[in-house]
């Protein structure tokens, strides 16, 4: 935490961070949280002299994979202080404290400080009878407490959003909205969220004092708001009809799309292929393996089996290849051209020119051509059409394997083109 009476210009200066870093890091959080490049005084500004809100974290049924994330925040040495502007009043990885002592601080800060703290839970929350207990009270009757009196609550992680991979299991582990339904929660979900998403939450909330915008899901839009599939740099293989069919093969060694390895990124939402992870250095599909759909409601049973491709992907489909498209597309063109040429004949017949002289369709027919006309122009490639991304992701099943005898130019060899 800062010590008292102690501003975040001055902390930076002490610890050797430059103005000029700090700038680079609201800009970096104006870029995450879709705002443009002009907030990033206006951040720098209320960071610099925003009130210290108490912050309480508590963990339950959880890997500790969430905490462990937050550590490891983009530009640390900025991040770090940033976070250090909340008083960071319970944090059990972390904290010094232990046993009763470090229960007091919380329930002190959830009586004296209610409905101005921001809680953060981290994990599922058992209901079953017996599992999870910390310092004699159940994990459920602390949630109901904490997030239950927070001005805003944080729920990181796929658990702690709707009880993620344990809540078919003995403990029956839900998400905080569930447990406690009159809370003001925001979901980050994935496996495990992402400190560059959650940072910039904070920041924003210190910038603006609210939340930022939320989906259906009460995710963040900047982060959750776009398919993966439409961010991805494996983009341009799959509308060429170019996949990976084999872990190790050709196609995976050249970057080939991993729709048919199971890649879930035409169904989920995330912002992974921007932010990335390890401090923007990669992210999974950029390391050669699937997404997961992580971010996705209740993703361990919705997205599994996680090697099974989706069998229908939002849009024109993945088996329908770029040349098919192409045509498509074309003939779509050209029979909008044709009704255009005859609309041009009628009205050239019945209403005259511009001058009211009634002129023959084609005003220049028995005229020499002034020469050899060039060939007509090629089209370019299409891609698909965008699909909207602030829907809910769908759930997986086996699909049909897909064309796999493809032309040089990517299209299907025995596809029906109409």
């Amino acid at each position: 935490m800062l010590p008292s009476g102690q501003t975040l210009p001055e902390c930076l200066a002490e610890r050797g961070v430059s103005r000029r870093a700090f700038l680079n890091f609201c800009g970096v959080m104006a870029a995450t949280l879709a705002l443009p490049a002009s907030y990033r005084t206006q951040i720098a500004e209320a960071l610099a002299t925003v009130d210290r809100p108490v912050l309480i974290w508590r963990q339950f049924q959880d890997c500790a994979g969430n905490s462990e994330s937050i550590l490891r925040s983009p530009h640390p040495d900025v991040a770090e202080i940033v976070l250090e502007t909340l008083a960071w009043n319970y944090h059990e990885l972390i904290m010094a404290g232990s046993g009763a002592q470090a229960e007091a601080m919380s329930t002190q800060a959830v009586r004296d400080l209610k409905g101005k703290y921001i809680a953060v839970i981290e994990g599922a929350i058992p209901t079953g009878t017996g599992y999870c207990t910390i310092g004699g009270r159940s994990a459920l009757d602390i949630a109901r407490e904490v997030a239950g009196n927070a001005k805003v609550t944080l729920a990181v992680g796929a658990c702690a959003w709707d009880g993620g991979l344990v809540q078919h299991g003995p403990t029956a582990g839900q998400g905080v909205q569930d447990v406690v339904p009159g809370a003001s929660v925001v979901n980050l979900g994935g496996c495990p969220h992402n400190p560059a998403n959650t940072v910039a939450v904070l920041v924003y909330y210190l910038t603006f004092g609210e939340m930022p915008e939320l989906d259906q899901y009460n995710r963040p839009l900047f982060a959750y708001g776009d398919l993966i599939h439409d961010q991805c740099e494996r983009r341009a293989y799959y509308d060429a009809g170019l996949f990976v069919e084999a872990w190790g093969d050709e196609g995976h060694r050249k970057g080939y799309c991993l729709y048919k390895m199971g890649c879930k990124g035409p169904s989920a939402t995330y912002n992974c292929p921007e932010v990335r992870w390890n401090d923007g250095t990669s992210w999974p599909v950029e390391a050669g393996h699937n997404c997961i759909g992580c971010a996705a409601p209740e993703f361990w049973s919705s997205m599994s089996p996680f090697y099974s491709r989706l069998p229908n992907v939002p849009g024109f489909g993945a088996d329908t290849t770029a040349e098919t498209l192409g045509l498509a597309v074309i003939g779509g063109t050209a029979a909008l051209m044709a009704v255009h040429a005859g609309g041009k004949f009628v009205q050239a017949r019945v209403g005259g020119g511009r001058d009211g002289v009634d002129r023959p369709a084609d005003a220049n027919a028995g005229a020499e051509p002034l020469g050899e006309q060039a060939p007509a122009a090629q089209l370019p490639a299409v891609d698909s059409p965008a699909t909207e991304g602030r829907t809910a992701e769908a759930p997986t099943t086996d699909g049909d394997p897909g064309t796999e005898e493809r032309s040089e130019t990517g299209g299907s060899l025995d596809e029906d083109q109409d």
